[in-house]
């Protein structure tokens, strides 16, 4: 099993990979500037997880900008 924690400006979100999903999307996810999982919500002792089922490539529409909230 494969764990990913995803994060963005809304919080985090944690996602189980099985081996099978893990072979076939690999190299997508050390690549894609950004992930689109789809897959089961799981909800065990409160600890949220996503069970993948795919991944595929989100493609960015614009460049990301630095927020510094200095």
């Amino acid at each position: 099993m494969t764990f990913i924690n995803l994060e963005d400006e809304t919080g985090m979100v944690n996602v189980l990979c099985t081996p099978g999903v893990w072979a076939r999307h690999r190299k997508l996810a050390h690549t894609a500037p950004a992930l689109l999982i789809r897959g089961q919500v799981q909800n065990a002792s409160g600890a949220i997880t996503v069970v993948a089922e795919r991944m595929g490539r989100l493609t960015l529409a614009v460049g990301a900008r630095s927020r510094d909230f200095r």
